[in-house]
């Protein structure tokens, strides 16, 4: 079934849900740390979806450690991630979280020159551009610069980070549910860690937040990642990152329906100006360039 979403546009569909789904979780991140532990709220919600995926894959007999090292390599990029993210959210304003983590999208082209010597093309790098401007205008930038910014730019890079590698693994012949499995009992065993070496608590405070860890276990962690990595064996890392960038402007939707915010112009031109980018990374437009080149020597041989 999952085979689908390894094909355009299919695939897109795949990651606009997921995007979706982890734009829902910034206000519910934001109330939960009033009662959860940041480092707390990381590791249940990782080890329950881990627990979760194991499962099935175990009644079938699959080998849970085959490519370990693969699965060790996204589990600590995403509980780098998290941590910082989830402390992050703890100082900086939901706003500048927001804007912070979007800059991944410039990360994603930076890493992927300098790690595996690909240059990205011209129109995704435009797209690139547009996109930031519309994350500018769509969270009002960075405002304040504090230590939980700081944080969340650290998160931005891992993010980056696991869009290129996890592009690398999926399209590495290896299954894709363990590869799964291994990064969300490796994030979850981070965050673990950190919570322990520093001596936070990991109860919660109330029955509302063990409501919110369930809905994180499942959608955007559980299912949104499993999704992540099955479409992302049809998708370039690039157009990836463009997708992703519509996480903040379903944040700012759910947060204008759900979290009683006030509609903004600016910032839904924002959010457009997102939309159009993904659009032109989609153009063919090298193609359309490469017939007009092929054209023009025909004619002028």
């Amino acid at each position: 079934m999952l085979r689908l979403f390894t094909r355009s546009p299919y695939a897109e569909f795949a990651l606009i849900y997921c995007a979706a789904v982890w734009g829902s979780t910034f206000f519910i991140v934001k109330d939960s740390l009033d009662s959860i532990d940041p480092y707390a709220l990381v590791a249940w919600r990782f080890l329950a979806a881990a627990g979760l995926m194991a499962l099935p894959l175990v009644l079938r007999g699959v080998k849970l450690w085959q490519g370990w090292q693969r699965g060790a390599v996204l589990g600590v990029i995403l509980g780098v991630l998290y941590v910082f993210q989830t402390v992050g959210l703890g100082h900086t304003t939901a706003s500048n979280s927001g804007f912070i983590t979007g800059l991944f999208i410039v990360f994603v082209p930076l890493l992927n020159l300098i790690c595996f010597r690909t240059l990205s093309p011209w129109p995704r790098l435009v797209a690139v551009a547009i996109a930031l401007c519309g994350l500018w205008l769509l969270t009002g930038g960075i405002r304040h610069a504090n230590h939980g910014d700081m944080l969340t730019l650290v998160a931005a890079v891992t993010y980056a980070a696991h869009v290129l590698y996890a592009d690398r693994f999926t399209n590495s012949g290896m299954n894709v549910y363990v590869l799964n499995f291994q990064q969300l009992l490796g994030t979850g065993l981070v965050a673990l860690l950190c919570g322990l070496v520093l001596g936070r608590p990991f109860g919660i405070a109330s029955m509302e937040t063990v409501g919110w860890v369930l809905f994180l276990t499942l959608l955007p962690t559980l299912s949104a990642f499993m999704l992540q990595l099955t479409a992302q064996q049809g998708v370039p890392p690039v157009t990836t990152a463009l997708i992703f960038c519509l996480e903040p402007v379903f944040a700012a939707v759910f947060a204008w329906t759900l979290g009683g915010e006030q509609l903004v112009p600016v910032r839904a031109m924002g959010g457009l100006l997102i939309v159009l980018a993904m659009i032109i990374s989609e153009l063919p437009v090298e193609k359309w360039l490469a017939k007009r080149r092929a054209a023009g020597s025909e004619a002028n041989p």
